[in-house]
């Protein structure tokens, strides 16, 4: 299986070009990355211009499909700032020398990124041997794929034994309901289509039980960061604004003016939300994750590609990859 090729080459052009973009003061507008059919709270404020308000400049909002394009994007200097960019796609990036940094942490999400099997298959936890000789959509380098390479550990699953086709969700959702596949891995809308045509191998509590996390985190050029912190922690301020918000009661309001952004009916955008968790700024700089325990997880996640062939190699410490300074300025905001 070329998981290393298919991976590398999804980031080598990117690191090859400037790891800062523009300076936001300088040309006065900000180029911010979202995932549709993910729907945060942020995207309440994204509809209301709240953070154009608070930063006083215009705020441009572009979608993507995956995080390793989004890693890309930051490198060309085309995005400034990436919300709800998966861990594991960070770190394919950071470890092959591009300069980001993580700012917060987005959302927690165990039960909204896994992969589904086909139904013909009647596959299950129970026989997940019988995924040998099968074909698997995957989208390479994100939080899918690192959960995908855990599970097929797990499960003792050779990697070698498998075709893996590097699909975006979307795509693996399509090929995996016209039979193309026989499993797909994705997260969100693509994920709830994907559970038409199947089933999962284990719940999100089975895979935290097993140390899977997912979560996902804003982050930025180390360049664009430094230069303009300010504009960072405001952009942060209105970020946690949004989620304390919904926290304390998802109003109605919210709800409709998220789901129309994401693209989503109301029932499908609170049934995904139901399984996210946004964690409060205390939250976010306390151990249990920008404090320690993200950064250790990291290096988990670049050991398990690694040892999967799928980079070259690890950092020693991901650390210097994480920036607090912003959100804690946002604390005070």
């Amino acid at each position: 299986m070329k998981l290393k090729t298919a991976l590398m080459s999804a980031v080598a052009g990117a690191t090859m070009l400037s790891g800062a973009a523009a300076v936001a003061g300088g040309h006065g507008e900000l180029n911010v990355a979202y995932f549709l059919e993910w729907p945060m709270p942020f995207q309440a404020s994204k509809v209301s211009g709240a953070y154009d308000e608070a930063l006083g400049m215009k705020v441009n909002w572009v979608s993507f499909d995956t995080g390793t394009a989004m890693s890309a994007a930051m490198a060309s200097g085309d995005i400034d700032i990436s919300v709800s960019q998966g861990v594991p796609p960070f770190v394919v990036a950071t470890s092959a020398g591009q300069d980001l940094q993580i700012v917060d942490v987005a959302v927690s999400y165990a039960d909204n990124d896994n992969c589904v099997v086909a139904a013909g298959l009647e596959i299950d936890k129970d026989s997940a041997g019988e995924l040998a000789g099968k074909k698997v959509a995957v989208p390479l380098g994100t939080a899918a794929h690192y959960g995908f390479l855990k599970q097929m550990g797990h499960f003792g699953v050779s990697l070698d034994s498998l075709t893996v086709v590097d699909m975006a969700p979307a795509e693996g959702q399509a090929a995996l309901a016209q039979g193309a596949v026989d499993m797909a891995c994705g997260w969100g809308g693509a994920l709830r289509r994907m559970k038409e045509s199947g089933n999962v191998l284990l719940t999100g509590d089975e895979k935290t039980e097993l140390g899977i996390l997912v979560f996902d985190v804003t982050t930025a050029p180390s360049g664009f960061v430094a230069e303009n912190a300010d504009v960072v922690a405001k952009f942060l301020a209105v970020t946690a604004a949004a989620n304390t918000e919904w926290n304390a009661s998802q109003p109605a309001a919210m709800l409709a003016a998220v789901a129309k952004d994401a693209g989503m009916s109301e029932a499908d955008a609170a049934s995904s939300m139901g399984t996210f968790v946004f964690p409060d700024v205390d939250a976010q700089l306390s151990s249990g994750w920008l404090g320690g325990a993200a950064q250790t997880f990291m290096k988990g996640v670049a050991d398990v590609f690694v040892a999967a062939n799928s980079i070259d190699s690890a950092k020693a410490s991901y650390a210097d990859n994480v920036n607090v300074g912003p959100l804690t300025a946002a604390k005070g905001m």
